[in-house]
């Protein structure tokens, strides 16, 4: 039998080299090439015999007809089940990513808790705790009660007849990076290994039609670890955010074959565990000061859901020859245009001076209607004049000044509407609408400038 020479495969992009270099070739990545021994080729076993296939059975559908809606099973957990579409959808593979301590295994085991009391089958395998540090966090969250049934163990195979002989309704795999096959040579946590299991256990799902949640590393960047092959094979991607120094969490969801993609969830963090916040513009606003310059609130949409959150802005003196720009949950390229756009064609001396830019709560937001929130707040700054405290402001910023309309302004406006805000700062179509506030609609970036110079008294 010839040799089987061993293979290094990258961690971050599932490339192959023949022999260990410290950059990868495909992605360029540092430090990501790991030794991993290929599996026999087939054929080369003395039991690999050569068998005929089976010719796949194909079943006529009329694409046209009406098919019931499969039933969903609920979480308990109505943000959860409005990330998912509406409830877990049976014999699904959902993948969850998050940072270290982000409250992932918090959310997953109450999310059990729930289903387990409403007589459905759930099952918890930890590779990373022991059973008593799951039921110690259990007692915590006041869910001890829960018919949960709890396992640790990693080797694919013994998780497999476990779950094929208990026959449960869901199961959590915390983590998937922990989990690994004697059919490979490689160490858990590789890209073989993770490919591997994952393949296995969403096999598992859909022939068994139990849902199944897996548990994903993320890098430092934010990306769930390994190359994405994992994330194509699951039916849902759905990312836990947030920043340790706040109480609140996000849920976002960035892949959903059975419902919205980028609908977010909004939990708070506290001593027992994650808390649903059915109105999160209420939270990202709370303690906002009603006159203070460089102070905007923004009306987004996160998904199908209209948030509301507050853009601060502070434009001071360069101390140094090199003025900074320092951005906090908005994108650092799309400040800079806005900047270029503010100088070039509303003749705001920016220049030499340093801008910091932050949403207030740790929200990230990445709409391009939040531009004229920024270009306000930064010009609010400058001038020193605050917006009005009841007004919102919303509408995207062409890189000729002009403000275009952006979609689902009636949601906006009436969320806003709700909060008590009874103006709005907004393209020039939203104006023509019938809408349950008054709205200034301006047509460019410099008709926002001269109103604020208006308001300083220039």
């Amino acid at each position: 039998m010839a040799r089987v020479e061993n293979t290094y495969v990258c961690q971050s992009c599932g490339g192959v080299q023949s022999k260990w270099a410290g950059r990868c070739d495909a992605c360029g990545q540092w430090n990501t090439l790991v030794e991993e021994t290929p599996s026999a080729p087939l054929g080369t076993q003395a039991t690999a015999a050569k068998r005929r296939g089976r010719s796949a059975r194909l079943n006529l559908v009329d694409l046209g007809s009406e098919s019931p809606e499969p039933a969903r099973l609920q979480s308990g957990i109505s943000e959860l089940d409005r990330v998912c579409g509406g409830g877990l959808v049976p014999g699904s593979a959902i993948l969850v990513g998050g940072d270290p301590g982000i409250g992932k295994s918090t959310l997953l085991l109450q999310m059990m808790a729930q289903i387990a009391r409403s007589d459905a089958r759930a099952i918890y395998v930890s590779g990373e705790e022991a059973i008593d540090q799951v039921r110690r966090r259990a007692r915590r969250l006041g869910l001890a009660d829960a018919p949960v049934s709890l396992a640790s163990e990693t080797a694919l195979n013994d998780i497999l007849d476990g779950l094929k002989a208990e026959k449960p309704d869901i199961v959590v795999i915390d983590s998937i990076q922990t989990v690994w096959s004697d059919q490979l040579a490689a160490a858990p946590g590789t890209v073989a290994q993770v490919r591997a299991c994952a393949q296995e256990l969403v096999r598992f799902a859909k022939k068994s039609n139990c849902t199944v949640i897996l548990v994903g590393h993320v890098t430092k960047d934010g990306q769930i670890a390994g190359p994405r092959v994992v994330e194509h094979m699951v039916d849902a991607v759905l990312y836990f955010e947030g920043e340790r120094s706040h109480q609140f969490r996000i849920l976002r969801a960035v892949k959903n074959r059975f419902g919205p993609t980028d609908e977010i969830g909004v939990f708070e963090m506290g001593d027992k565990g994650l808390a649903e916040v059915m109105n999160p513009s209420s939270l990202f606003l709370d303690g906002r000061g009603g006159d203070t310059p460089g102070a905007a609130v923004f009306a987004g949409m996160e998904g199908t859901r209209p948030v509301l959150s507050e853009i601060q802005a502070l434009v001071a003196p360069a101390a140094f020859g090199t003025p900074r720009r320092a951005v906090v949950g908005w994108d650092s390229g799309r400040l800079a245009m806005v900047l270029a756009v503010l100088e070039a064609r509303c003749c705001v001396e920016l220049a030499g001076r340093d801008i910091f830019l932050n949403v207030a709560g740790g929200l990230k937001i990445t709409e391009p209607a939040a531009d004229l929130a920024v270009a306000a707040a930064i010009v609010s700054s400058a001038l020193d004049v605050a917006l009005p405290a009841d007004g919102v402001v919303y509408g995207e910023i062409s890189l000729s000044g002009d403000v275009r309309p952006v979609g689902r302004s009636d949601s906006r406006l009436k969320e806003a509407a709700k909060l008590g805000f009874s103006r709005a700062i907004a393209p020039q179509a939203a104006a023509d609408e019938t809408a349950p506030i008054r709205v200034d609609g301006v047509a460019t970036a410099l008709e926002l400038v001269q109103t604020l110079r208006a308001m300083a008294g220039e």
